[in-house]
Protein backbone atom coordinates (compact mmCIF):
# COMPACT_ATOMS: atom_id res chain seq x y z
CA UNK A 1 0.00 0.00 0.00
CA UNK A 2 1.43 2.97 -0.86
CA UNK A 3 0.91 5.93 1.41
CA UNK A 4 -0.15 9.31 -0.31
CA UNK A 5 -0.40 12.63 1.24
CA UNK A 6 -3.55 13.51 3.28
CA UNK A 7 -5.48 16.61 1.54
CA UNK A 8 -8.18 16.35 2.98
CA UNK A 9 -11.84 15.06 2.28
CA UNK A 10 -12.63 15.51 -1.68
CA UNK A 11 -16.40 13.62 -2.30
CA UNK A 12 -16.10 13.98 -5.80
CA UNK A 13 -12.67 13.43 -6.26
CA UNK A 14 -11.84 17.10 -7.89
CA UNK A 15 -9.02 19.64 -7.56
CA UNK A 16 -8.80 22.93 -7.27
CA UNK A 17 -9.62 24.49 -10.54
CA UNK A 18 -7.33 27.47 -11.22
CA UNK A 19 -9.64 31.01 -12.01
CA UNK A 20 -11.01 31.05 -15.72
CA UNK A 21 -10.72 34.35 -17.40
CA UNK A 22 -13.53 35.27 -19.85
CA UNK A 23 -13.39 35.50 -23.78
CA UNK A 24 -11.39 38.17 -25.38
CA UNK A 25 -9.48 39.42 -22.22
CA UNK A 26 -5.50 39.36 -22.33
CA UNK A 27 -3.84 36.13 -22.00
CA UNK A 28 -7.00 33.88 -22.13
CA UNK A 29 -5.58 30.43 -23.31
CA UNK A 30 -2.11 31.21 -22.22
CA UNK A 31 -2.61 30.75 -18.36
CA UNK A 32 -1.15 28.12 -15.97
CA UNK A 33 0.74 26.06 -19.60
CA UNK A 34 -3.15 25.24 -21.03
CA UNK A 35 -4.28 25.30 -24.79
CA UNK A 36 -6.00 27.99 -25.83
CA UNK A 37 -9.87 27.28 -24.73
CA UNK A 38 -8.99 24.04 -22.60
CA UNK A 39 -9.38 23.55 -19.27
CA UNK A 40 -6.20 22.64 -16.68
CA UNK A 41 -8.30 19.80 -14.98
CA UNK A 42 -10.88 18.68 -17.59
CA UNK A 43 -10.66 15.00 -18.16
CA UNK A 44 -8.95 14.51 -14.53
CA UNK A 45 -12.57 13.37 -13.57
CA UNK A 46 -14.65 13.48 -16.58
CA UNK A 47 -16.88 16.22 -14.84
CA UNK A 48 -17.08 19.00 -16.19
CA UNK A 49 -18.11 22.87 -14.42
CA UNK A 50 -22.17 23.41 -15.06
CA UNK A 51 -21.47 26.96 -14.38
CA UNK A 52 -18.10 27.59 -17.02
CA UNK A 53 -20.13 27.34 -20.19
CA UNK A 54 -22.41 30.42 -18.95
CA UNK A 55 -18.91 32.66 -18.39
CA UNK A 56 -18.45 32.19 -22.27
CA UNK A 57 -22.09 32.49 -23.78
CA UNK A 58 -24.06 35.33 -21.69
CA UNK A 59 -22.39 38.13 -22.45
CA UNK A 60 -24.43 41.16 -23.82
CA UNK A 61 -22.54 43.39 -26.71
CA UNK A 62 -25.06 45.86 -26.61
CA UNK A 63 -26.34 48.63 -24.17
CA UNK A 64 -28.07 47.14 -21.64
CA UNK A 65 -32.13 48.06 -20.25
CA UNK A 66 -30.81 50.12 -17.61
CA UNK A 67 -28.44 52.12 -20.09
CA UNK A 68 -31.10 53.32 -22.73
CA UNK A 69 -34.14 54.16 -20.25
CA UNK A 70 -32.41 55.92 -16.98
CA UNK A 71 -30.05 58.64 -17.16
CA UNK A 72 -26.88 58.64 -15.25
CA UNK A 73 -27.24 60.45 -11.56
CA UNK A 74 -24.95 63.21 -12.49
CA UNK A 75 -27.23 63.92 -15.22
CA UNK A 76 -30.48 63.86 -13.51
CA UNK A 77 -29.41 66.17 -10.87
CA UNK A 78 -28.48 68.67 -13.65
CA UNK A 79 -31.73 68.42 -15.44
CA UNK A 80 -33.50 69.10 -11.82
CA UNK A 81 -31.35 71.70 -11.25
CA UNK A 82 -32.32 73.36 -14.45
CA UNK A 83 -36.15 72.50 -14.56
CA UNK A 84 -36.22 73.59 -11.30
CA UNK A 85 -38.34 76.71 -10.54
CA UNK A 86 -36.17 79.30 -8.81
CA UNK A 87 -37.80 82.81 -7.95
CA UNK A 88 -35.98 85.61 -8.96
CA UNK A 89 -33.52 87.38 -7.08
CA UNK A 90 -34.66 90.67 -5.95
CA UNK A 91 -38.79 90.25 -6.55
CA UNK A 92 -40.33 92.66 -5.62
CA UNK A 93 -44.71 92.45 -5.77
CA UNK A 94 -46.08 95.09 -8.22
CA UNK A 95 -47.26 98.64 -6.91
CA UNK A 96 -50.92 98.62 -6.42
CA UNK A 97 -52.74 100.70 -8.82
CA UNK A 98 -53.36 104.35 -8.41
CA UNK A 99 -57.11 105.12 -7.35
CA UNK A 100 -59.38 106.06 -10.17
CA UNK A 101 -60.01 110.50 -9.84
CA UNK A 102 -63.11 110.96 -10.94
CA UNK A 103 -63.71 111.88 -14.72
CA UNK A 104 -65.30 115.15 -15.72
CA UNK A 105 -68.49 115.39 -18.29
CA UNK A 106 -65.97 115.51 -21.34
CA UNK A 107 -64.75 112.33 -21.03
CA UNK A 108 -68.16 110.80 -21.81
CA UNK A 109 -70.29 110.23 -24.86
CA UNK A 110 -73.62 111.30 -25.03
CA UNK A 111 -76.46 108.13 -23.15
CA UNK A 112 -76.92 104.95 -25.46
CA UNK A 113 -78.85 101.97 -25.22
CA UNK A 114 -75.52 99.51 -26.10
CA UNK A 115 -73.84 100.45 -22.68
CA UNK A 116 -70.37 101.09 -21.63
CA UNK A 117 -68.12 98.57 -20.93
CA UNK A 118 -66.65 99.57 -17.77
CA UNK A 119 -69.88 100.30 -16.29
CA UNK A 120 -73.52 100.40 -17.30
CA UNK A 121 -74.75 103.87 -18.48
CA UNK A 122 -77.27 104.17 -15.55
CA UNK A 123 -74.36 103.51 -13.17
CA UNK A 124 -72.70 106.44 -15.17
CA UNK A 125 -75.77 108.72 -15.32
CA UNK A 126 -76.33 108.89 -11.54
CA UNK A 127 -72.08 108.69 -11.27
CA UNK A 128 -72.46 112.26 -13.00
CA UNK A 129 -75.71 113.55 -11.74
CA UNK A 130 -77.75 112.69 -14.72
CA UNK A 131 -81.17 110.90 -14.81
CA UNK A 132 -80.49 107.04 -15.58
CA UNK A 133 -83.89 107.16 -18.25
CA UNK A 134 -83.58 106.65 -21.91
CA UNK A 135 -86.78 107.17 -24.27
CA UNK A 136 -87.82 105.04 -26.86
CA UNK A 137 -87.23 107.13 -29.50
CA UNK A 138 -88.47 107.73 -32.87
CA UNK A 139 -88.52 104.52 -34.48
CA UNK A 140 -90.92 102.60 -31.55
CA UNK A 141 -92.61 106.15 -31.71
CA UNK A 142 -93.49 105.32 -35.18
CA UNK A 143 -94.35 101.89 -34.63
CA UNK A 144 -96.74 102.75 -31.61
CA UNK A 145 -98.35 105.63 -34.59
CA UNK A 146 -98.94 102.59 -36.60
CA UNK A 147 -100.71 100.12 -34.12
CA UNK A 148 -102.50 103.43 -33.09
CA UNK A 149 -103.81 104.32 -36.63
CA UNK A 150 -104.95 100.50 -36.68
CA UNK A 151 -106.69 100.49 -33.94
CA UNK A 152 -108.84 103.89 -35.15
CA UNK A 153 -109.18 102.36 -38.38
CA UNK A 154 -110.31 99.04 -37.59
CA UNK A 155 -112.94 100.98 -34.91
CA UNK A 156 -114.43 102.92 -38.01
CA UNK A 157 -115.35 99.50 -39.59
CA UNK A 158 -116.72 97.72 -36.91
CA UNK A 159 -116.44 96.05 -33.43
CA UNK A 160 -114.33 92.14 -35.11
CA UNK A 161 -112.35 94.70 -37.52
CA UNK A 162 -111.13 96.00 -34.27
CA UNK A 163 -110.26 92.52 -32.47
CA UNK A 164 -107.26 92.29 -33.96
CA UNK A 165 -105.14 95.04 -33.57
CA UNK A 166 -106.47 94.82 -29.89
CA UNK A 167 -105.22 91.10 -29.81
CA UNK A 168 -101.71 92.25 -31.33
CA UNK A 169 -101.56 95.16 -28.80
CA UNK A 170 -102.42 93.00 -25.45
CA UNK A 171 -99.95 90.20 -26.54
CA UNK A 172 -97.34 93.02 -27.17
CA UNK A 173 -97.92 94.38 -23.31
CA UNK A 174 -98.44 91.42 -21.31
CA UNK A 175 -94.59 90.63 -22.72
CA UNK A 176 -93.18 93.93 -22.74
CA UNK A 177 -93.95 94.52 -19.61
CA UNK A 178 -92.01 91.48 -18.02
CA UNK A 179 -89.23 92.15 -20.18
CA UNK A 180 -89.24 95.68 -18.68
CA UNK A 181 -89.25 94.13 -14.87
CA UNK A 182 -86.13 92.11 -16.05
CA UNK A 183 -88.06 88.95 -15.81
CA UNK A 184 -87.25 87.30 -19.55
CA UNK A 185 -87.98 84.33 -20.92
CA UNK A 186 -91.25 84.15 -18.57
CA UNK A 187 -93.30 82.43 -20.49
CA UNK A 188 -95.97 81.02 -17.93
CA UNK A 189 -96.21 84.87 -16.89
CA UNK A 190 -96.80 86.07 -20.45
CA UNK A 191 -99.12 83.54 -21.16
CA UNK A 192 -101.08 84.03 -18.13
CA UNK A 193 -101.77 87.64 -19.07
CA UNK A 194 -102.11 87.03 -22.90
CA UNK A 195 -105.05 84.85 -21.59
CA UNK A 196 -106.79 86.67 -19.18
CA UNK A 197 -106.73 89.23 -22.28
CA UNK A 198 -108.27 87.26 -24.65
CA UNK A 199 -110.98 85.67 -21.68
CA UNK A 200 -111.97 89.78 -21.13
CA UNK A 201 -112.35 90.10 -24.93
CA UNK A 202 -114.67 87.01 -25.32
CA UNK A 203 -116.27 87.83 -21.57
CA UNK A 204 -117.12 91.64 -23.56
CA UNK A 205 -118.56 90.50 -26.91
CA UNK A 206 -120.57 87.76 -25.16
CA UNK A 207 -121.76 90.75 -22.79
CA UNK A 208 -122.40 92.97 -25.32
CA UNK A 209 -119.18 94.89 -24.56
CA UNK A 210 -120.29 95.18 -21.24
CA UNK A 211 -117.45 96.94 -18.90
CA UNK A 212 -118.38 94.49 -16.37
CA UNK A 213 -116.62 91.59 -18.39
CA UNK A 214 -113.48 93.54 -17.87
CA UNK A 215 -113.68 93.61 -14.06
CA UNK A 216 -114.81 90.12 -13.32
CA UNK A 217 -111.98 88.99 -15.84
CA UNK A 218 -109.19 90.90 -14.01
CA UNK A 219 -110.62 89.64 -10.04
CA UNK A 220 -110.34 85.74 -11.74
CA UNK A 221 -107.00 86.45 -13.11
CA UNK A 222 -105.71 87.70 -9.53
CA UNK A 223 -106.96 84.95 -7.82
CA UNK A 224 -105.25 82.25 -10.99
CA UNK A 225 -101.99 84.09 -10.98
CA UNK A 226 -101.80 84.09 -6.34
CA UNK A 227 -102.82 80.27 -6.81
CA UNK A 228 -99.93 79.59 -9.29
CA UNK A 229 -97.17 81.48 -7.45
CA UNK A 230 -98.61 79.79 -4.09
CA UNK A 231 -97.27 76.71 -6.15
CA UNK A 232 -94.16 77.48 -7.22
CA UNK A 233 -90.91 76.17 -5.59
CA UNK A 234 -89.04 79.21 -5.58
CA UNK A 235 -87.60 81.91 -2.41
CA UNK A 236 -90.30 83.86 -1.27
CA UNK A 237 -89.45 86.99 -2.51
CA UNK A 238 -89.10 86.09 -5.81
CA UNK A 239 -92.54 84.09 -5.56
CA UNK A 240 -94.03 87.70 -4.49
CA UNK A 241 -91.78 89.45 -7.35
CA UNK A 242 -93.25 87.17 -10.18
CA UNK A 243 -96.71 87.45 -8.50
CA UNK A 244 -96.70 91.23 -8.63
CA UNK A 245 -94.97 91.34 -12.34
CA UNK A 246 -97.71 88.79 -13.12
CA UNK A 247 -100.78 90.35 -12.32
CA UNK A 248 -99.47 93.59 -13.45
CA UNK A 249 -99.45 92.17 -16.57
CA UNK A 250 -102.51 90.59 -16.58
CA UNK A 251 -104.11 93.46 -16.09
CA UNK A 252 -102.32 95.86 -18.30
CA UNK A 253 -103.40 93.22 -21.13
CA UNK A 254 -106.90 92.97 -19.99
CA UNK A 255 -107.69 96.90 -19.63
CA UNK A 256 -106.52 97.81 -23.00
CA UNK A 257 -109.73 95.80 -23.79
CA UNK A 258 -111.21 99.01 -22.79
CA UNK A 259 -110.77 100.13 -26.35
CA UNK A 260 -113.14 97.46 -27.36
CA UNK A 261 -115.78 98.76 -24.55
CA UNK A 262 -115.85 102.28 -25.71
CA UNK A 263 -117.91 104.00 -27.75
CA UNK A 264 -116.44 103.53 -31.97
CA UNK A 265 -115.65 107.20 -32.53
CA UNK A 266 -114.14 107.33 -29.10
CA UNK A 267 -111.47 104.73 -29.97
CA UNK A 268 -111.15 106.74 -33.24
CA UNK A 269 -109.99 110.04 -31.37
CA UNK A 270 -108.39 108.40 -28.70
CA UNK A 271 -105.68 106.71 -31.02
CA UNK A 272 -105.42 109.14 -33.38
CA UNK A 273 -104.47 111.35 -30.45
CA UNK A 274 -101.93 109.13 -28.69
CA UNK A 275 -100.43 108.89 -31.97
CA UNK A 276 -99.89 112.16 -32.59
CA UNK A 277 -98.77 112.47 -28.53
CA UNK A 278 -95.79 109.53 -29.17
CA UNK A 279 -94.71 111.24 -32.34
CA UNK A 280 -94.30 114.07 -30.98
CA UNK A 281 -92.92 113.18 -27.76
CA UNK A 282 -90.29 111.53 -29.54
CA UNK A 283 -88.63 114.91 -31.43
CA UNK A 284 -85.32 116.09 -30.36
CA UNK A 285 -86.51 118.51 -27.35
CA UNK A 286 -86.19 119.24 -23.93
CA UNK A 287 -88.14 117.03 -21.41
CA UNK A 288 -90.50 119.57 -20.50
CA UNK A 289 -90.93 121.21 -23.62
CA UNK A 290 -91.57 117.54 -25.47
CA UNK A 291 -94.10 117.01 -23.16
CA UNK A 292 -96.07 120.17 -23.81
CA UNK A 293 -95.79 120.12 -27.64
CA UNK A 294 -97.11 116.40 -27.23
CA UNK A 295 -100.34 117.48 -24.99
CA UNK A 296 -100.84 120.66 -27.61
CA UNK A 297 -100.57 118.03 -30.46
CA UNK A 298 -102.63 115.50 -28.98
CA UNK A 299 -105.90 118.39 -28.55
CA UNK A 300 -105.41 119.24 -32.42
CA UNK A 301 -105.21 115.81 -33.22
CA UNK A 302 -108.44 114.89 -31.01
CA UNK A 303 -110.25 118.10 -32.45
CA UNK A 304 -109.38 116.99 -36.27
CA UNK A 305 -110.56 113.35 -36.01
CA UNK A 306 -113.62 114.61 -33.58
CA UNK A 307 -114.64 117.32 -36.17
CA UNK A 308 -114.85 113.82 -38.52
CA UNK A 309 -117.05 111.87 -36.36
CA UNK A 310 -119.83 112.59 -34.01
CA UNK A 311 -117.60 114.25 -31.20
CA UNK A 312 -116.71 117.37 -32.59
CA UNK A 313 -114.74 119.72 -30.67
CA UNK A 314 -114.74 117.66 -27.53
CA UNK A 315 -112.69 115.25 -29.05
CA UNK A 316 -110.16 118.16 -28.14
CA UNK A 317 -110.36 117.36 -24.39
CA UNK A 318 -110.33 113.34 -25.31
CA UNK A 319 -107.22 113.45 -27.29
CA UNK A 320 -105.94 115.24 -24.58
CA UNK A 321 -106.70 113.33 -21.52
CA UNK A 322 -105.66 110.00 -23.75
CA UNK A 323 -102.13 111.63 -24.52
CA UNK A 324 -101.57 112.40 -21.27
CA UNK A 325 -102.31 108.75 -20.12
CA UNK A 326 -99.86 107.50 -23.13
CA UNK A 327 -96.66 110.16 -21.95
CA UNK A 328 -97.17 108.33 -18.57
CA UNK A 329 -96.74 104.75 -20.02
CA UNK A 330 -94.42 105.95 -22.20
CA UNK A 331 -92.43 107.49 -18.95
CA UNK A 332 -92.57 103.83 -17.63
CA UNK A 333 -91.13 101.94 -20.50
CA UNK A 334 -88.32 104.79 -20.19
CA UNK A 335 -87.49 103.51 -16.76
CA UNK A 336 -83.52 103.03 -15.96
CA UNK A 337 -82.05 102.71 -18.79
CA UNK A 338 -83.82 99.80 -20.68
CA UNK A 339 -82.48 97.50 -23.45
CA UNK A 340 -83.88 97.97 -27.25
CA UNK A 341 -86.24 95.03 -26.69
CA UNK A 342 -88.40 96.79 -23.90
CA UNK A 343 -88.34 99.45 -26.24
CA UNK A 344 -89.94 97.95 -29.04
CA UNK A 345 -92.64 96.08 -26.84
CA UNK A 346 -92.99 98.12 -23.90
CA UNK A 347 -92.28 100.83 -25.67
CA UNK A 348 -94.84 100.45 -27.90
CA UNK A 349 -97.85 98.73 -26.78
CA UNK A 350 -97.63 100.44 -23.09
CA UNK A 351 -98.40 104.48 -24.40
CA UNK A 352 -101.91 102.89 -26.24
CA UNK A 353 -102.91 100.20 -23.27
CA UNK A 354 -102.59 103.30 -20.81
CA UNK A 355 -104.79 105.48 -22.72
CA UNK A 356 -108.01 102.74 -22.83
CA UNK A 357 -109.71 103.62 -19.71
CA UNK A 358 -109.62 107.22 -20.30
CA UNK A 359 -111.01 106.83 -24.10
CA UNK A 360 -113.48 104.35 -22.52
CA UNK A 361 -114.58 106.58 -19.73
CA UNK A 362 -114.31 110.07 -21.77
CA UNK A 363 -116.19 108.41 -24.63
CA UNK A 364 -118.95 107.25 -22.24
CA UNK A 365 -119.16 110.77 -21.46
CA UNK A 366 -118.82 112.90 -24.09
CA UNK A 367 -120.42 111.18 -26.61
Amino acid sequence: MTNQPYDGYDPYGQQPQAPQTPQGWPGQGHQQGYPQGQQGYQGQQGYEDPYAAQQYTQQWQGQTWETQSQAPVSAQATAAEETAYLPPQGYEPPAPAPAPTPASAAEYGPATVAGNARITDAQRARAEGRSPIIEPGMQPAALTALLGLLLAGAAAVGTYALLVPLVVLQAVTAAGWFRLNGMWPARQGIALGFAGALAADAALLASDRSPSAILGTLGVWVLLALVLQLRSHADPDERMYGLMATVAASALAIVAGGYLAAEADAVTVGAIAVAVAVLARALPLPTPASVVVALLAAAGGGAAAGSMTGLGTSGALLGAGAAACALIGHRVASYDYPSRFVHFTAGVALPLSAAAPVVYVLGRALV
